[in-house]
């Protein structure tokens, strides 16, 4: 879709003169306008727990309220963030923490060692990194309230590694007693120990939520760096508006309603570039890769032949171009392990073929015995680069005879509907849109989405592939984990764990009187920025 300079200035006329914007832009409560940052965010935060859900968003509102054990640093090497001291034993296994001074809860409470125990038992339970810990560990347990210890049964020297892990759920440190909960049932509290603090009173589901500074919290004395170092947050308030619309949001941004808007759409750049007081910034610069997850528990993708066909049917070019219109922003993916990655390879990668090879997609959902089930793609229409694939690999399946048809929602529905394993009669799907940053396709144990033990959305399975996934961690050299990322691509793309679209970086437009973003893979921290 494109968008006339008479559109832009109609939609910037309609922003001034507040007739589309909604009315929380408008209301201005609390902190000064000088000390309140305003952004729209990419889609809606349904789900407040981060360790519940993968979802971007969820990480990101994690990342406000709570606190880490350790951090990746701008060079990806993890520093310790709530632990003052760490040391390990002369036999490699047992690990001693000490948590370090000034650490509390929102409600006033002190973070205590036992804290961190539960968050990691809970944690464990359902990220991959997690739950390689717990399958080693012979103990997790406090030592006094500022120190506790990870005993394993063997050696596993990227245990650090796997605490500061950067593929969603981070190990977020939570309460005891919320810690305590099921990772399979939702925390609702919303109480941390990090830098923000969660608005209850201003929480406007569907429309915004608000973060205040947490006045309480001691940064480390460090200088910011990527996730580590000194938290320091230079503003009082940070709102998420909720606006589904790009050009609704950009005339909002243009007219100074708002100060960040995260995922511009393609043909909004030059308008964006052309205006004095905004700015394009490329903030991930390995960008994201950009997928399609096929239900492998129902209809017809349960078959592996009908699988198979979506590798063949994909147009990575045609995909790339919606993804951007400037080809410096995209570019091809066809290896499990992403482009940017030490692990990259190009094993088993004879289905790619340019523009993709319709025919023999048909084929294959001959052979798979297709007979005409309906194939349910989740549509997120607040995001709208997803929104238009979506629509285009519709009518992809379409034109070789697949009922494709498309169930739109905003993210946050796609969020709530894609854990349903049932059939598409019970409110299943068979195909959702989604991305994760290039940078996580290099760590097999602490990415669910390199997974196939039947757990990750998608729900695929592959014991073969397992084993192979499970001898990572013991793995000493790069040069061998390369020579098993080739085994294990080698098996995914024959058993299809996912389909690839593109890959690409995705400019944030911003406002120039707001700097000091960090720019690091896989999330958006709030702290550091400021507003001038």
């Amino acid at each position: 879709m494109t968008i006339s300079r008479r559109d832009l200035i109609k939609t910037s006329v309609a922003a001034s003169a507040a007739v589309s914007m909604p009315s929380v832009i408008r209301a201005q409560t609390g902190p000064t306008a000088a000390r309140t940052v305003r952004m729209i965010k990419s889609g809606d935060l349904r789900v407040f727990d981060p360790i519940f859900t993968t979802a971007l968003i969820t990480a990101e509102h994690g990342y406000a309220i709570y606190d880490t054990l350790f951090a990746l640093d701008s060079k990806l090497t993890p520093q310790p963030q709530m632990v003052r001291k760490w040391s390990v034993s002369d036999d490699k296994k047992t690990y001693t923490f000490e948590l370090r001074d000034g650490l509390g809860w929102h409600d006033g409470t002190p973070v205590t060692a036992a804290d961190c125990v539960a968050s990691i038992r809970r944690w464990g339970q359902v990220a991959p990194g997690g739950k390689l810990v717990l399958a080693r560990a012979k103990d997790i347990s406090k030592k006094d309230d500022k120190t506790f210890t990870i005993e394993l049964k063997e050696p596993l020297g990227l245990l650090i590694d796997v605490l500061a892990n950067l593929a969603y759920p981070f190990l977020f440190i939570m309460r005891e007693k919320d810690a305590s909960r099921p990772a399979t049932e939702q925390v609702t509290a919303n109480i941390g120990s990090g830098p923000f603090k969660f608005n209850e009173a201003l929480a406007k589901p569907g429309a915004s939520f608000t973060y205040d500074r947490n006045e309480k919290y001691v940064p480390r004395s460090e200088l910011p760096d990527g996730f580590a170092g000194g938290k320091i947050v230079n503003v009082d308030r940070v709102i998420w508006e909720n606006i589904a619309n790009p050009q609704t949001a950009f005339a909002a941004l243009r007219a100074g309603e708002v100060d960040f808007f995260e995922y511009p759409s393609a043909d909004l750049y030059s308008a964006i570039e052309s205006d004095p007081n905004l700015e394009l910034q490329v903030l991930d610069k390995m960008g994201w890769v950009h997928w399609i997850r096929l239900n492998c528990l129902q209809k017809p993708f349960d078959n592996v032949k009908a699988r198979q066909a979506m590798l063949h049917l994909i147009d990575q070019e045609a995909f790339s171009r919606i993804f951007s219109s400037n080809p410096k922003y995209t570019q091809n993916i066809i290896s499990l392990f992403g482009n940017d990655t030490l692990y990259s390879n190009d094993e088993n990668t004879g289905w790619y073929k340019k523009g993709g090879d319709p025919e023999k997609a048909k084929q294959l959902f001959k052979e798979a015995n297709y007979s005409g089930e309906k194939v349910v793609i989740l549509q997120p229409t607040n995001i709208v680069n997803y929104s238009n694939a979506v629509q285009f690999l519709a009518g992809a399946l379409r034109k070789i005879g697949i009922n494709a048809e498309l169930a739109p929602s905003d993210w946050g529905g796609i969020v709530a509907r894609r854990g349903n394993k049932g059939p598409v009669e019970s409110g299943g799907w068979s195909i959702f849109i989604s991305g994760v940053p290039d940078l996580t396709l290099s760590d097999p144990i602490g990415a669910p989405w390199l997974s196939a033990d039947g757990d990750f959305f998608g729900w695929p399975k592959n014991d073969e592939y397992e084993a192979l996934r499970a001898k990572w961690a013991d793995t000493a050299t790069v040069a061998e984990r390369q020579a098993l990322a080739r085994k294990m691509q080698g098996l995914w793309w024959g058993f299809v764990g996912d389909v690839r679209l593109a890959q690409s970086v995705s400019p944030i437009a911003r406002r120039k009187t707001l700097s000091g973003l960090i720019g690091m893979p896989g999330a958006l921290p709030m702290w550091n920025m400021q507003k001038t």
